[in-house]
């Protein structure tokens, strides 16, 4: 059996912990040789975690040659089209981590690259590898609500999640990195078109920052969590989400949200506590530098005639997406809240299909993360059929980056073609 050589570049949650873990699972599959991090603290963790000798904190010294036959990027949005376009030249097939580029011209950049030297990229929209919906797109492809008409998307980031990953976390500034429609919904955009069988005609989108600012900051609230009497009553307190939430889930050695804020392994009461008294977690949800969105809803037509909105808020109490699906001969609607998915027939009978059992201990995003790697393997062996290939991904993120052209726009209608 054929086993392939993998460097990683950006050692964290997605590159190591997901990724890089299910990688490292599958010892017969692959073998990481090399890792890429600037961070030495976090290079060094996952060096040793993982057995790899070949450490480089410096990007340039990582690509004066080719170390393996796959290379993982998982760094920041921005840095994805440079290292992909280097990595693709020398050679290197990808697994890529979403967004792209939140650039129409970066894509179109990676693409003619990936043209020119013939790289394999399989960009990471777990979703599509997600057993729940898969499941949806088996129903719709076999006329279980007969034509589609139009989706009903609803995204929960859930509210302690965009304190996390959008306010305090490396997310919070679209001049660092993508903006939300794409950094937490090019997942949405991607299925949407899946299920659409479309390309997207026009889009128009409106959206904005409404909670997370300074004017919005409870009395008498201080500027970090640990110096704040509200540390064990406000549910944004990074307490309550770091250290509380971690003895909930049975102090786990490593889980997240808590092992992006420190990177001791295992964790500890003493390493959150310490993250959160000194590092950029513990600051108060209403002191940050952050200006993503917190809400946004947007509508797209696509060429077939398909309708679609997708809502994304922050102001959820619980995770997990919501899809609506409505037909010419039925109604059906994936519920990961609920975890079924419901298909409703005009005059027959309701059939409702758990999501959890089709899971079958898949790891991440419903089990999309495993099954993304389960099929890395394939791909690269010429047995498998990528369904994130860049060229199909490079269409939804047009959407994304034309939806918030039309946000900053006021909500203009924007025709992508």
């Amino acid at each position: 059996m054929q086993v392939f050589t993998v460097a990683i570049i950006g050692c964290g949650n997605r590159g190591a912990e997901a990724y890089g873990a299910l990688i490292h699972a599958r010892p017969e599959q692959f073998r990481i040789v090399a890792l890429c991090e600037n961070n030495p603290e976090k290079l060094n963790k996952y060096g040793e975690r993982f057995g790899v000798g070949a450490r480089f904190e410096s990007e340039e010294e990582f690509f004066r040659e080719k170390r393996a036959d796959l290379l993982v990027i998982a760094t920041m949005d921005a840095d994805h089209v440079r290292q992909g376009v280097k990595a693709l030249s020398l050679g290197y097939d990808l697994l890529l981590e979403k967004p792209i580029s939140s650039k129409r011209k970066e894509c179109e950049q990676l693409l003619k690259a990936q043209r020119k030297y013939g790289g394999k990229v399989l960009v990471c929209h777990v979703l599509r590898y997600a057993p729940g919906f898969l499941k949806a797109a088996e129903l719709l492809n076999e006329g279980a609500i007969g034509r589609l008409v139009s989706i009903q998307a609803l995204e929960q980031v859930m509210y302690w999640h965009q304190a996390h990953s959008y306010v305090r976390g490396n997310w919070r500034r679209t001049k660092d990195t993508a903006p939300m429609i794409l950094a937490k919904c090019c997942h949405d955009l991607d299925l949407l078109q899946y299920y659409a069988k479309s390309r997207c005609k026009s889009i128009s989108s409106v959206g904005e920052l409404t909670f997370f600012t300074p004017e919005n900051a409870p009395k008498g609230a201080a500027k970090r969590c640990a110096d704040c009497s509200l540390i064990e009553t406000c549910p944004y307190s990074a307490k309550r989400i770091y250290v509380d939430m971690w003895h909930e889930e049975g102090c786990l050695a490593t889980v997240w949200p808590h092992n992006q804020i420190t990177t001791a392994y295992p964790i500890t009461d003493e390493a959150l506590y310490k993250a959160i008294e000194e590092g950029p977690y513990g600051r108060c949800a209403f002191a940050c530098d952050n200006d993503a969105v917190d809400h946004q809803l947007t509508q797209m037509t696509f060429e077939n005639g398909v309708k679609a909105e997708l809502l994304m808020t922050a102001f959820t109490a619980k995770g997990g997406r919501i899809y609506k699906f409505f037909g010419t001969l039925g109604e059906m609607v994936l519920n990961e809240e609920e975890d079924e998915i419901t298909v409703k027939p005009f005059g027959g009978e309701v059939r409702v299909i758990p999501i959890k059992p089709l899971i079958e201990g898949g790891y991440g995003h419903g089990g999309g993360d495993s099954g993304l790697i389960a099929q890395l393997y394939d791909i690269l062996t010429g047995k498998g059929t990528n369904e994130t290939t860049l060229e199909a991904s490079v269409e939804s993120h047009l959407m994304g980056i034309c939806a918030e052209q039309s946000r900053l726009a006021g909500g203009k209608l924007v025709y992508l073609h």
